[in-house]
């Protein structure tokens, strides 16, 4: 399986429908959306699970001087989440087709095909610079989607979610530059970005910590996590809400993702040396978005800050150094999240639609006139809250184990 289908192939439909007529538009993105997802399930089952390494590999040469690679592969990190992607812009491109932007659904739809390009793509690569370049790419179409079909004060949001992720790519873009040239991790000490190579041979300690505090900022950054969630609220606020399940559901879990398969692996001695630090601002994360979301009204707000919850808590299982329980539950609470929360936002944009207004205090009797709604957004609020039984309990219990054996005092806070 060629995973260049994969990847391209939303980009290339959501392209092409961008010269058809504007009612055919969506249309086009929603038969490349629904390609790639029965691409990706087709991956799923033909997936050797107790295979070693990466599977499906493409690797051909792109930038020789420099020593950059084309390469993409699937792993068991990111054969869910590529799956999960798939899944959640198929229905936000159904969604388009149902329910269209007034204007320039042309336009709407090709950001949408390259927004799941970029998320995908940043799952797929196996090349330091190729990740960081996908990484940066989904800011692109973000900034578009909000800036034309947002709503309030769609110019604030847009500019600080320009300023506060570019600061955070161009620093994680000159901190992959400095690891690949200092690194001499390709054959006969040639310069190499291969995430495994570099894997295979970690820096000094010293230019470990520097270039990892790098990378950490912009993942903690588009997460978001607590403090540097400052572009949020406005983005939020402003995101058409089928957009903004795709956000919350896939793109703040290329953050997350990042962690596991650039950080770890590649700055272990800086991750040790940081742990603390990033666990509390987790923590933290935790009991900041919790309480904000208790005080929110919108429920755009609330689910937004339950998510900053969630992701706090998916970071604590990431830094649960030592113990597999930890990391395995992240990567369970990353897919796990995404279902819920998008479904969430979709269903809350229907409700929206039923009564006219975001504010849950002019909700009042909704159960009785959309009785279907209210019942799904009820059921899928509670998976959110790991009920026992539901697929987020499993996730957070496995956080909480490998945290137990670790942080003792933060996993106690956390639980």
């Amino acid at each position: 399986m060629h995973l260049s289908i994969l990847l391209f192939f939303p980009l290339v439909l959501a392209t092409l429908g961008a010269a058809l007529p504007r009612t055919v538009a969506p249309a086009a993105l929603l038969v490349g959306a629904l390609v790639a997802l029965a691409y990706s399930v087709l991956l799923l089952f033909d997936f050797e699970s107790g295979a070693d390494g990466l599977q499906y590999v493409t690797d051909d040469s792109w930038i020789e001087e420099l020593g950059v690679r084309y390469t993409l592969g699937i792993d068991g990190l990111n054969l869910w989440l590529v799956a999960l992607t798939a899944l959640l812009f198929a229905a936000s491109a159904l969604w388009i087709c149902l329910r269209p932007p007034a204007t320039r659904r042309k336009l709407y739809a090709f950001h949408l095909g390259l927004a799941e390009t970029a998320v995908l793509g940043a799952f797929l690569a196996q090349d330091l610079i190729l990740f960081v370049l996908f990484f940066d790419l989904m800011l692109v179409p973000f900034y578009f989607l909000i800036g034309q079909w947002g709503t309030g004060d769609r110019v604030a949001a847009t500019f600080k979610l320009v300023v506060y992720t570019l600061v955070g790519s161009l620093l994680m873009l000159a901190a992959a530059v400095a690891t690949g040239t200092m690194a001499d991790a390709g054959a006969d000490g040639a310069t190499s970005f291969s995430m495994a190579a570099l894997a295979a041979a970690p820096l000094e300690e010293d230019p470990q910590r520097w270039i990892f505090a790098a990378f950490a900022l912009a993942f903690l950054i588009k997460m978001p996590a607590f403090p540097f969630h400052g572009w949020m609220p406005d983005g939020y606020r402003s995101m058409p809400l089928p957009v903004l399940a795709v956000f919350s559901g896939v793109l703040s879990k290329v953050a997350a993702y990042g962690f596991l398969r650039v950080a770890l692996p590649i700055f272990p001695d800086a991750v040790e040396d940081f742990q603390t630090v990033i666990l509390l601002l987790a923590l933290v994360s935790i009991l900041y978005g919790s309480a904000q979301a208790f005080t929110q009204t919108n429920v755009r707000m609330i689910l937004g800050y339950s998510s900053v919850a969630q992701l706090g808590f998916i970071t604590l299982g990431i830094f649960a150094l030592g113990q597999a329980a930890g990391p395995q539950g992240a990567l369970l609470q990353m897919v796990n999240h995404g279902l819920v929360v998008a479904p969430l936002f979709f269903i809350a944009a229907l409700l929206v639609e039923r009564t006219g207004s975001e504010d849950i205090r002019e909700m009042g009797g909704v159960a009785f006139r959309a009785p279907v709604l209210s019942t799904l957004f009820l059921i899928v609020a509670l998976a959110t809250l790991a009920m026992p039984g539901s697929a987020n309990f499993a996730g957070e219990f496995l956080i909480l184990l490998g945290l137990f054996n670790t942080k003792l005092v933060i996993a106690i806070i956390a639980f």
